[in-house]
């Protein structure tokens, strides 16, 4: 996004802080995105990844948003739990996305230990929450123009 592409519009970073060093990474890399692109943002924080759709939902019916930013992480545990919240919250996403034509970027990680996690949130390294915003900026971007 070139600097200041998104100025006026106003964006909604939803993050589960089920692993709270993890989201707090994930939440910096949208964060910056978001600032690059000129785009002002909220943030609210719901307890994991089953919760952030929840939280869009919630959001969605104040129509005070633009756009989307949905931040989580689910690691593998020894039980078969990890494959029900990551499918489920991540198919939950993309229903609300196409349903409603969300300008939404999904960054729900699904990972098998929380070094694989920290690769891909730290800023330096994946910048997953990065990359989750400036999908959500360039959906808005397309909104907007098609609806131009």
């Amino acid at each position: 996004m070139e600097p200041n592409s998104a100025a006026g519009l106003h964006f909604l970073i939803v993050e589960g802080r089920a692993y709270p060093g993890i989201a707090d990474e994930m939440k910096a890399g949208a964060s910056a995105a978001l600032k690059a692109a000129g785009a002002t943002f909220d943030v609210i924080a719901v307890p994991g990844a089953m919760e952030v759709p929840v939280g869009v939902a919630m959001a969605l019916e104040t129509d005070n948003y633009d756009g989307f930013v949905a931040l989580g992480c689910v690691i593998r545990g020894q039980s078969n739990h990890y494959v029900s919240v990551a499918s489920e919250s991540i198919r939950a996403l993309a229903e609300l996305a196409v349903v409603d034509a969300l300008p939404l970027g999904i960054g729900i990680l699904t990972v098998e230990n929380e070094g694989q996690a920290w690769t891909r949130a730290r800023v330096a390294d994946g910048d997953r929450g990065g990359d989750a915003a400036r999908a959500a900026l360039a959906l808005a971007a397309l909104k907007a123009k098609l609806n131009a």
